[in-house]
C-alpha cells in the first residue's frame, strides 16, 4: 500500500481492511507454535503499512531489564544501529523506564541533542528527522517499546498515535497471554511431576518396610538419609528401589 493511501482519513475501505487484518492476524498468532520474533516482526511490518512511517523497530527487555532488538521493518544497518544504541541512551530507554509514550520527537532539535547526543546525531546521519516511541506495557508489566522513525518531520496526529498505541497494546496482551500460558503449563508439569514422585516414594516406602520388617516411617527415614548422604534426589532413590536397581540390604545395614 502506498504512503498516500495510508495517510487518507480513516474510513477508506483499504485502510479498514488492513486494520481488520492486522488485529485478526495478531490475535490468531497466539497458538501452540507461537514465536515471539515472528510475531513482533509482523507488528513492525503492519505499523509501516498503517502509519506510513519510514521504519519500525521493536525492542524487548531481557531478564536483566536490558532492551534488545527483536524485530525491524527492514534490515537497514542504520535502523539496526539506532535501535541497538538505545541500550545506552535514547527515547526508547526513557519510555521503557517511565511507561509513557513519547511522540513527535524532532531529532534535529536542541532538546533531543541535549537529551540523547549520540543517538540524535546518528539518527540525523541516517536521515531520520522524527521519532515516536510507545510502550509495550500492561499495568506494571513492561515488555519493551515500539519505535517509529520518519524521514520527514511529519507530525503523527492523535488518531494515528492512538492506532499505534492500540497495536502496541494488542501485541503486549498477546505476548503476556502467551507467557501466562507457558507459566501455567510449567506449573502443571511441576505439579504432575510432584504427584508422580509422591507415588513412587510411597511405593518405595512399602517395599522397604516389607523387606526390612519395619514401619513405613522408619523405612522412609533410612531412604531419605541415604539420598542426602549421596546427594541424590529422593524421588530418584525411590524409583531405583521400586525398579530393583540397587541393594536395599546394603542401605539397611549402613
Amino acid at each position: 500500500m502506498s504512503r498516500k493511501m495510508t495517510r487518507e482519513v480513516s474510513g477508506g475501505t483499504s485502510r479498514e481492511r488492513l486494520l481488520a487484518e492486522a488485529f485478526v492476524e495478531m490475535a490468531d498468532s497466539v497458538t501452540d507454535d507461537f514465536d515471539v520474533a515472528e510475531f513482533v516482526q509482523g507488528l513492525a511490518a503492519r505499523c509501516v503499512e498503517l502509519l506510513g512511517v519510514s521504519a519500525v523497530g521493536v525492542l524487548l527487555a531481557d531478564t536483566e531489564g536490558d532492551l534488545k532488538l527483536v524485530a525491524a521493518s527492514g534490515e537497514h544497518a542504520w535502523v539496526l544501529d539506532l535501535l541497538a544504541l538505545q541500550r545506552e541512551e535514547g527515547p526508547s530507554l526513557d519510555c521503557h523506564r517511565s511507561g509513557t509514550a513519547n511522540t513527535n520527537i524532532a531529532l534535529t532539535r536542541l532538546e533531543a541533542t541535549i537529551a540523547w547526543p549520540k543517538f540524535a546525531t546518528r539518527a540525523g546521519e541516517a536521515g531520520y528527522a522524527m521519532m515516536h516511541v510507545l510502550p509495550l506495557r500492561q499495568g506494571d508489566q513492561a515488555l519493551g517499546t515500539l519505535n517509529l522513525f520518519q524521514a520527514r518531520p511529519q507530525v503523527l496526529g492523535p488518531d494515528a498515535t492512538a492506532l499505534a498505541q492500540a497495536l502496541a497494546d494488542v501485541a503486549t496482551i498477546a505476548m503476556l497471554r502467551r507467557r501466562s500460558l507457558e507459566q501455567s503449563e510449567t506449573e502443571r508439569g511441576q505439579l504432575q511431576e510432584a504427584l508422580v514422585s509422591r507415588i513412587i516414594i510411597e511405593q518405595a516406602k512399602g517395599v522397604l518396610a516389607e523387606r526390612w520388617k519395619c514401619t513405613v516411617d522408619e523405612a522412609f527415614a533410612v531412604l531419605r538419609s541415604h539420598a542426602r548422604a549421596n546427594r541424590l534426589r529422593l524421588a530418584e532413590c525411590a524409583r531405583q528401589v521400586v525398579a530393583g536397581e540397587f541393594d536395599t540390604e546394603a542401605i539397611h545395614r549402613g
